[in-house]
């Protein structure tokens, strides 16, 4: 017995079914409305702008740490039982090692493609925190962080931090010698935390460094526990970025009530799609001609070995540079030992991560700005939080060179207590000159600008005038340069105001508004900006009075 598929309608003509995706997504959209959806979203605007693939980047890296992530756990063993050797590198046949190094050689030597996906796996998660570096400068200097993207600032703060994590428990899983270096490092760090330092640590590794235990947790928590979180703060930062529309540099036509570039569909997500395998392709390149990590050659850990030269991926090396740099002083406290040359850079590390966290809530009380903003600052308008973004980076490279300072003693054959005096002492100095200089650059650039507008742009060609003087030609500015130059807004400093009421009555003024007009004089007083040219000055010059 078979059913009739096609319907008669009133005319008696047949009416011909749908096809099968035309059914399914009728389906669909009866149970979770994705017409509506897909109407108010499928079109929406992304600028098209440089700058913002270095978001995408990170996306399309995790994507990729994703899927090596999930192969390479199908041939991983986290044990740290002992065995014996027999695979196919001749070097380390009859050695004893834990089932960890056995299986991650077995990988790299004996299934096929193992060693290229683990390289892919690394080599992605560092450019995933490369990219995010780079990222989150970009929404700093920009000023992308301002209302209402707070707390996507915080999402991405997360990202990278969880991202740190995931890497230095993601290299401890071979349990090869170089990675049980860093993990002896960090067991000597939390050992240094007074009073509960020591059950940390027991906790971590089972007992007695380095117990039988820290693969197997590692694992857990590099698998399990970090990507899922991470994979949930990427949902979270989409859907605010889709939420919040994306932001846009200054240009005509451009507003904070409108986005101007190319709608997702077609064009966004063809030209993502196109980018994912490019960045997928690179990353694939570099991994098959670039080795890293060769656990073969630096052999199983042992715990009365240390290998030499031993580095942590870059975005942990400015935590080692300051327990590096940091005098060994230790303090009799109560009948304890306090490690303070280890314990106090412990403190430092996520004091200044949290600094970096609230930073768009601290800028917001400074400067008294609850506005919403979607147009992007140029670095050079905002002097002060430039100078601050190049200063963090400073210190962090000094901290980076003290992390390295036996590397760079030997490949530069320098002494390495100079270095670490060096490391010390730029510390201190390093920030507060890249700070000055910065600013002083920033606020040079907008003199620059604000000639420009004015007089125009030096065409090169120099004229003579009647009475003999030589003058070079200035070719005056287009509409959408000078919109360029002069959209950004200028703020006031906050002002205390009189001490005393119209009453001769002193008020009352807290340290607090005593320290935010300080730092609000510092961000937008004389020092912190140049202003911008009026209209007036404009039109006089222009109008032919001293303009050439």
């Amino acid at each position: 017995m078979s059913t009739e598929k096609n319907e008669t309608n009133e005319s008696g003509s047949a009416r011909r079914e749908a096809p099968a995706g035309e059914r399914v997504a009728d389906w669909a959209d009866g149970r979770l409305g994705i017409y509506s959806l897909a109407k108010a979203n499928m079109r929406k605007i992304f600028p098209d702008h440089w700058s913002f693939m270095l978001g995408e980047v990170c996306l399309y890296s995790f994507i990729i740490i994703i899927l090596t992530g999930v192969y390479l756990t199908l041939f991983f063993h986290p044990s740290m039982n002992e065995v014996e050797y027999t695979g196919s590198y001749i070097p380390l046949q009859g050695q004893l090692m834990s089932e960890a190094f056995n299986s991650t050689m077995h990988i790299s030597f004996d299934v096929r493609g193992g060693l290229l996906i683990r390289q892919i796996h690394h080599w992605a998660a560092l450019i995933f925190l490369g990219g995010m570096f780079v990222h989150m400068m970009r929404v700093f200097f920009t000023g992308a962080f301002r209302k209402p993207r707070e707390i996507n600032w915080m999402f991405g703060f997360l990202l990278f931090v969880l991202g740190m994590f995931t890497g230095f428990t993601g290299y401890s899983l071979p349990d090869d010698l170089l990675s049980g270096t860093g993990v002896r490092f960090m067991e000597g760090a939390v050992l240094s935390v007074p009073i509960v330092g020591t059950y940390l640590s027991f906790f971590l590794f089972g007992g007695e460094f380095p117990g039988g235990d820290f693969v197997a947790r590692f694992y857990s928590v590099h698998v399990l526990l970090l990507p899922g979180i991470m994979l949930g703060l990427v949902v979270g930062h989409l859907i605010l970025v889709f939420y919040h529309k994306h932001t846009q540099f200054a240009g005509p036509g451009r507003t904070n009530k409108n986005v101007v570039g190319m709608p997702l569909l077609p064009v966004y997500m063809a030209k993502a799609g196109g980018f994912f395998f490019l960045v997928f392709g690179v990353i694939a390149v570099i991994s098959a001609l670039v080795t890293i990590n060769p656990i073969w050659a630096l052999g199983p850990y042992r715990p009365d070995q240390v290998s030499t030269g031993a580095q942590p991926d870059w975005y942990m090396g400015f935590s080692e540079g300051l327990i590096r740099t940091m005098p060994g002083w230790e303090i009799n406290f109560l009948g304890h030992t306090l490690a303070l040359g280890v314990f106090i850079p412990l403190m430092i590390f996520p004091l200044v991560l949290v600094a970096i966290a609230v930073y768009p809530f601290i800028e917001s009380w400074v400067t008294g700005d609850k506005r919403e903003h979607h147009i992007l600052d140029r670095p050079r308008n905002a002097p002060t939080r430039t100078g601050v973004g190049v200063a963090w980076i400073t210190w962090y490279v000094v901290m980076l060179i003290g992390g390295g300072n036996d590397l760079v003693a030997t490949h530069f054959h320098l002494s390495i207590n100079v270095i670490t005096w060096f490391v010390r002492i730029a510390f201190f100095v390093a920030p507060v000159v890249a700070f000055l200089i910065t600013k002083r650059i920033c606020l040079g650039l907008q003199r620059r600008d604000r000639d420009k507008v004015l007089h125009g742009r030096e065409s090169g060609i120099i004229k003579r005038l009647p009475h003999g003087e030589f003058i070079e030609v200035h070719e005056p500015l287009n509409q959408q340069a000078l919109h360029t130059l002069t959209a950004h807004e200028q703020y006031r400093p906050e002002e205390i105001g009189p001490e005393v009421d119209e009453n001769g009555v002193k008020r009352k003024i807290s340290r607090g508004q005593k320290l935010r007009a300080k730092l609000s004089k510092g961000y937008y007083g004389e020092d912190g900006q140049i202003p911008k040219p009026t209209v007036e000055e404009y039109e006089e010059i222009t109008s032919g009075h001293g303009h050439h």
